[in-house]
């Protein structure tokens, strides 16, 4: 099984959407692909336990269906910082935990999106970094596209390969509709990113709902 680490140059440029993009892509191409979202906040308290939009739209997604508990082991209700939502709740967020749910899935890949940008803490000095190293072969990097997505983008890149894992590649999401000279900071980013451009998530008026990535298949297979 292939496992990808689905991560962003920030919070809220768009990693659900393009990890259900990329989730449905390789299930239109023939592969049994599963999602998770292994830590959560911004939870909703259902009659079924704390529900996470992000990973019922990866379950959405997915062709391989597993119990919510194995998508989302970590879910916390206060939409804070997911160390300090752990800390308040009386639950540190538990790598082996994820490592074994992660574990139990049978699939030909495993998409995994991790929880804001690389550096976020998760308690008791670790970080996202650690979290990727427990569960994933390859990491790549959701780059939101709006001013300033360039430093962004090769600040992530460089700190992603100083923790020693390896880039599959990055893909470009279209977060802002009036962000200038679009076209021009992707030839950029090809050009100085150390990895692959896999592909291009299109900006939808209507939201993320059945949008498409833009694949270059050279890289992503």
């Amino acid at each position: 099984m292939k496992r990808w680490f689905i991560t962003g140059t920030d919070t809220g440029i768009g990693k659900t959407w393009v990890a259900s993009a990329l989730i449905r892509h390789l299930v239109e191409e023939g592969f049994r692909v599963a999602g998770m979202k292994p830590i959560a906040s911004g939870c909703v308290n259902t009659g079924s336990g704390l529900r996470n939009d992000d990973a019922l739209g990866l379950i959405a997604a997915s062709n391989v269906k597993l119990p919510y508990d194995v998508v989302n082991p970590f879910a916390f209700e206060p939409a804070i910082a997911p160390h300090i939502a752990a800390k308040e709740a009386g639950r540190p967020i538990d790598l082996e935990t994820i490592r074994k749910a992660a574990l139990s899935i049978e699939a030909d890949y495993l998409v995994v999106e991790g929880v804001g940008g690389w550096c976020v803490p998760l308690g008791d000095a670790r970080l996202i970094a650690d979290l990727a190293k427990t569960i994933a072969d390859e990491v790549i990097i959701v780059v939101g596209m709006r001013l300033g997505c360039i430093n962004h983008a090769l600040l992530t890149a460089a700190q992603i390969k100083r923790d020693g894992l390896p880039l599959k590649g990055w893909i470009a999401n279209h977060v802002d509709p009036d962000m200038q000279v679009q076209s021009e900071n992707i030839e950029t980013l090809q050009t100085l990113m150390p990895c692959p451009l896999l592909g291009v998530m299109p900006w939808q008026d209507e939201g993320p709902q059945g949008t498409e990535i833009k694949m270059d298949l050279r890289y992503i297979f």
